[in-house]
């Protein structure tokens, strides 16, 4: 009886220390990221100079806008994900579980860019741009100042406007 006490001890230890390792592994939380299809048309910026192409994922459901980029610790320069919501009203976004920083772009129902914030990875504050918004597409950190993208900037793609995947 004593020994198999003792073993049921020994297999708790060694499947807590399986466990424990197999979280640490680098990419581990990559499995959990939620990987959304890449949408056919491709997202069209306009900025004063030029317009800039991206390759979106749609998040136009509250499991998918819940989830967003969480988990993720890289995309492409040319990648980002457009949260579609039914209809133009406050929103706010925050970093817990997202350890890439990221520029958020709040868009009107009219797809012009409102505001662009910043994410911070893993912060758990509010990132609100005071004012309603239709869409939010979120970017690689940087990507806004690095392709010219400004507030008042025009997005075009099938589901701006729509509120719909195409």
């Amino acid at each position: 009886m004593r020994y198999r006490k003792w073993m049921a001890a020994g297999a708790l230890v060694v499947l807590v220390t399986v466990f424990a390792s197999f979280q640490a592994q680098p990419g581990f939380a990559d499995s959990r990221a939620m990987m959304l299809p890449v949408d056919p048309a491709p997202l069209v910026v306009v900025t004063h100079k030029a317009e800039r192409s991206f390759t979106i994922e749609i998040a136009d459901d509250s499991a998918e806008r819940s989830a967003g980029l969480m988990f993720r610790e890289d995309m492409p320069d040319d990648r980002g994900m457009l949260f579609v919501f039914q209809d133009t009203r406050n929103v706010a976004f925050w970093m817990k579980n997202t350890p890439m920083p990221l520029d958020l772009l709040f868009i009107g129902e009219d797809g012009r860019i409102r505001a662009i914030l910043p994410g911070e990875p893993q912060s758990e504050a509010v990132i609100d741009p005071g004012e309603p918004a239709r869409y939010v597409l979120e970017l690689k950190a940087g990507t806004a100042a690095k392709e010219g993208i400004k507030v008042g900037d025009l997005l075009k793609h099938p589901a701006i406007g729509t509120g719909q995947r195409n």
